[in-house]
């Protein structure tokens, strides 16, 4: 898979931070489905992601952000599948240049109860449909190109 170019959308290589994602599937009827779920603010459909947690790993941390995003039980099934690059408002007019690692996380169950359950919707879909319903290009490449049934591709 040939990686796109990363934007930093205009700062500096010191200004970028990084945050780890998840990317939530199970399989049905063969098929893969993800998991989206809508950002908090603008209601756009992501994958759960967030800043770097002291004394967890990136795989972890994004096991982490499952939970408390999504209500996902579950665990990383491989390593990082790539990157992606977006511009995340901290809301007080202030835009951060994120980029965030991706990596596959096996969902054994979701629950109704979990930490933003009133701040977020959650939608199982296609792969198809995901990169469809995702703003950011190089997210949706690697959605598109996951497919956990034949060894996960590495960016």
């Amino acid at each position: 898979m040939k990686q796109l170019p990363i934007s930093i959308h205009g700062a500096r290589k010191g200004d970028v931070r990084s945050q780890f994602a998840a990317l939530c599937y199970r399989v049905r009827d063969g098929k893969v489905q993800v998991l989206l779920i809508t950002s908090r603010n603008a209601k756009r459909w992501i994958v759960p992601k967030g800043w770097p947690m002291n004394a967890k790993t990136p795989a972890a941390a994004a096991e982490q952000e499952a939970w408390e995003e999504a209500g996902v039980q579950g665990q990383v099934t491989g390593g990082c599948l790539g990157v992606y690059s977006y511009a995340k408002d901290m809301g007080d007019g202030e835009i951060l240049p994120v980029v965030a690692m991706v990596y596959p996380v096996k969902v054994k169950a979701t629950l109704d109860d979990y930490p933003e359950v009133g701040q977020r919707r959650r939608k199982w879909v296609s792969r198809k449909k995901a990169t469809r319903m995702v703003m950011e290009p190089e997210l949706a490449r690697l959605i598109r190109d996951f497919d956990p049934r034949g060894g996960h591709r590495i960016a």
